[in-house]
């Protein structure tokens, strides 16, 4: 019966009502603390978690993990797709032809990416195919001169399918008139939305009217190249450009959004570690909690003792009852944690809805919603976590009460 004496005593003492209302007051904070503390890590580092993933899928599906280019132009790209696709890591490869311009219609002017691609090819290395409003990629047909815009783009220049663009590049022309910047008219054959800052900086058209308005010939500007592990990007493109020679040159997605991703993991570990301190706080209180317990609990330990109780059955009692306490408030954070991580986008999105008003703007921000990817694992590192500090807070009362003396304690009752 001894041995079972710590768990019940500890357990009845959790239930038991005080005579002192502040002790129930400082038990009830410590176990509100460790929850909100609990459900907020959960959630956060599954927002976190969420706008890593859509890093990887959304703005690393549009962006080439790899580019290869010659300084000479790449005419016979095909034969040098299939020798890198032989590659263990690459998984695809597609042809491009990049320039920056300028969109201009009727008095307003945007930038942008326009990118030449091949449309059978792209689906091998992007995500666009799969994110077209309208229209489709085998729009692009050689010399009929039409474009996808990206929605944000699209919106800002006010134009539509079957509206006409016209795209002025950098490069100049020289006339008998004077030197002109060169510039083509296109037809929106298309529009495409990914969520993300691209949709206001791509745009797509055929890879061959890329070619002629860039006075390429049948050279392309390069390859772009999909892994199978975007991780592998730097490795792998040094590999290949030691492996190709000294007239080729690589770069990855690192160059481009490698600052964002590392921002992303600095924050997740740096939310989370303050995140953390909230829930030490929170189990803190348990030592207060448990100190003042101790002390209006000193006849009782005094019985106990005399009865022929141990002071580490005494500890026992006082470790189950800060335990109890911690796991209480641990679960329910759990709950709660796990319920608004599995809905926190659709309570957004309803708040925007209900308010008109948008809390991430996809021109600002890389991405337009609030993403959450809740990752149990996460959860099993905070729950551990909570329970090792509860642990931990029991640990010095329950020291004290197996200090307290008998004889000193019922002289005075």
């Amino acid at each position: 019966m001894l041995d079972r004496l710590p768990f019940l005593i500890g357990l009845r003492y959790v239930r038991a009502k005080r005579r002192n209302h502040f002790i129930s007051f400082i038990s009830l904070t410590s176990m509100l603390g460790l929850m909100l503390g609990v459900a907020v890590l959960i959630l956060v580092l599954s927002v976190m978690n969420g706008f890593d993933h859509e890093l990887r899928t959304r703005i690393l599906g549009m962006v080439p993990h790899t580019k290869v280019e010659s300084r000479t132009g790449m005419v016979e790209w095909e034969s040098l797709a299939a020798r890198l696709m032989e590659r263990e890591r690459v998984i695809g490869a597609a042809p491009y032809v990049e320039q920056q311009g300028m969109f201009s219609v009727g008095g307003r002017n945007e930038g942008a990416m326009v990118n030449g691609i091949h449309p059978e090819w792209e689906d091998r290395v992007s995500i666009i195919g799969r994110h077209m409003q309208q229209g489709t990629l085998n729009d692009l047909q050689p010399g009929e001169w039409n474009i996808v815009l990206g929605s944000i783009l699209a919106r800002r220049l006010g134009v539509g399918v079957g509206d006409t663009v016209t795209l002025l590049v950098p490069e100049a022309s020289i006339t008998p008139a004077g030197v002109f910047p060169r510039l083509k008219r296109f037809t929106v054959s298309g529009v495409f939305s990914v969520g993300a800052d691209l949709d206001a900086a791509l745009a797509y058209a055929n890879i061959e009217d890329m070619q002629t308005l860039a006075r390429l010939g049948d050279a392309v500007g390069g390859l772009r190249l999909e892994l199978d592990d975007l991780f592998a990007a730097s490795a792998e493109t040094s590999s290949i450009v030691n492996e190709l020679g000294p007239g080729y040159r690589g770069t990855d997605w690192t160059f481009s959004h490698g600052n964002l991703f590392q921002a992303i993991q600095m924050e997740k570990r740096m939310i989370g570690l303050l995140l953390t301190v909230i829930i030490a706080v929170a189990a803190f209180n348990i030592v207060s909690t448990l100190v003042m317990v101790v002390t209006d609990k000193h006849a009782d330990i005094a019985i106990l003792r005399t009865i022929g109780a141990t002071p580490r059955s005494i500890m026992g009692i006082f470790i189950v009852q800060g335990l109890a306490i911690g796991v209480i408030g641990i679960l329910v954070g759990v709950v709660l944690g796990v319920l608004l991580a599995l809905t926190i986008s659709n309570i957004i999105d309803g708040v925007e809805s209900l308010f008109g008003i948008q809390f991430l703007d996809a021109g600002v921000y890389f991405i337009s919603n609030l993403p959450s990817r809740l990752d149990w694992t996460d959860v099993r590192d905070i729950v551990a976590a909570a329970l090792v500090l509860t642990f931990l807070s029991t640990l010095y009362p329950a020291w004290r009460a197996a200090r307290v003396k008998p004889a000193e304690v019922l002289r005075y009752e």
